[in-house]
Formats: C-alpha cells, sequence, structure tokens
C-alpha cells in the first residue's frame, strides 16, 4: 500500500512516522474557506477531503490521506493564531476551561475511487495559566502555527490536566480512527 500524505503538517508526518506507517508528502494548495452554517463536523470533513482530492490528482495510484483539525470553545472555532498577541489571547480564553479538538480525515483510494471519511473528538482541560505562563509559552514560537495556540506534545503539555478522548487527534491525526478507515478500504498498515 503506497500512501500520500496530503498535509503540510509536521506533526501528521510525525505521527505516522512513529506509527511506522510508511507514506510520501504532498503538499495541499486549496481554500481552507468552509461554509459555516455547516456543523463543525462537517465542516472538518470537508476540508480533509478537499485537501485530499487536490493531492489525489496528482498520483495514479495509490492511498491519499488529508485531515483538518479545528479547536471548539464555547461553541466557536479557534483556528491558528496569526500574531503572538493572538496567540496570548486564545491562550486567556482556554485557561481554566475545556474545549474540544475536533479531526476530519478523508482517504481517497485512487484505484478504486473509493473514499472514507470520518472524524474525531476530543475534551481538553487546560490548567489555569497565569499571564507569565502564557507570555513565556508565547515566546517560544511553538504556538503560531497550531489550532488552539498550543501543542499538546510540546511545552504545553504541562497546560493539560487531562484528556477525554484521543490523544493523537489532538496533535492532529486521529491514529485509531484511520486504521479502521484503511481497514473499510481493505489495507492494512502492517
Amino acid at each position: 500500500m503506497r500512501l500520500y500524505l496530503a498535509s503540510g503538517s509536521p506533526r501528521r508526518a510525525l505521527l505516522l512516522e512513529q506509527a511506522a506507517i510508511p507514506f510520501e508528502l504532498l503538499l495541499p494548495s486549496v481554500s481552507e474557506e468552509v461554509n459555516l452554517n455547516l456543523p463543525i463536523e462537517e465542516q472538518v470533513i470537508t476540508l480533509a477531503l478537499r485537501k485530499a482530492e487536490d493531492c489525489a490528482r496528482r498520483v495514479n495510484e495509490g492511498l491519499v490521506l488529508g485531515a483538518d483539525t479545528v479547536v471548539l470553545h464555547e461553541g466557536s472555532a479557534i483556528g491558528k493564531p496569526a500574531s503572538e498577541e493572538e496567540a496570548r489571547v486564545i491562550l486567556e480564553k482556554l485557561s481554566g476551561t475545556s474545549h474540544e479538538v475536533l479531526t476530519g480525515i478523508a482517504v481517497i483510494d485512487r484505484a478504486s475511487g473509493r473514499r472514507e471519511t470520518g472524524f474525531s473528538r476530543t475534551r481538553v482541560w487546560i490548567k489555569p495559566l497565569r499571564k507569565e505562563e502564557i507570555d513565556r509559552y508565547v515566546a517560544t514560537g511553538e504556538p503560531l502555527d497550531k489550532a488552539g495556540a498550543y501543542g499538546i506534545q510540546g511545552r504545553a503539555a504541562v497546560f493539560v490536566e487531562r484528556i477525554e478522548g484521543c490523544y493523537f487527534n489532538v496533535v492532529g491525526l486521529p491514529l485509531n480512527l484511520l486504521y479502521n478507515m484503511l481497514q473499510k478500504l481493505n489495507q492494512e498498515l502492517q
């Protein structure tokens, strides 16, 4: 099985590597705008499928995997911060509360044309953060390329009190969901 990852996320690539899943990287070039009237689950699946479709046009065979992650806090989607100041504001919102992380994934089998889509939802509780903690974390630069302005697998791990659901989903790729989808496509990873 040849797997193509349609993503620029280094965390998704690292998760596949850690799980010993061989893949080739393709960078999608798609609009990330989506109909905001759709339920959030459909939004992340739509974007994941859009990324997979874009990259699938570039290969003749194999499986193409697209993914999209969003953080939901009090019903509002939080994407990647555009600046350090925006990262601070996001972290202040998340401080002492819980939020949800949703990742949609889509897999396209180029040979058969079959597609599988799905999403994973995880609840994350962040401890109350002091201004100094937020400032020190933002100064590392780590929050700037992550939905929700934090990386659970990085320095922000110490901010997470607990999670309910798939840890790998919060990193950006729910591996168990991917495995189950590949089985539906009659593909095995190992």
